[in-house]
């Protein structure tokens, strides 16, 4: 999947990964495809739960040997 941005959260465990992205995302233009990288198995769950309660857009994750790769659009009315 294609992204505009990455952010690498490689040992970095709950709620890192989503504090980070958070503040990442704050970066962005509305519309734009963050990819965040992860290890974190729990970031299956949260990322998709994360955006439900901002408003981003969960575009689906790719997962190879141990290493996760989760996909957000920010949500364009956020700025």
């Amino acid at each position: 999947m294609d992204a505009d941005h990455t952010l690498d959260c490689i040992g970095l465990y709950c709620p890192m990964p989503i504090v980070k992205t958070s503040q990442r995302i704050k970066e962005l233009s509305g519309g734009e495809v963050l990819e965040v990288v992860s290890d974190d198995r729990g970031i299956k769950s949260d990322m998709p739960a994360w955006c439900e309660k901002t408003g981003h857009e969960f575009l689906g994750l790719q997962e190879d040997e141990g290493e996760i790769k989760v996909y957000v659009r920010k949500n364009p009315t956020t700025g």
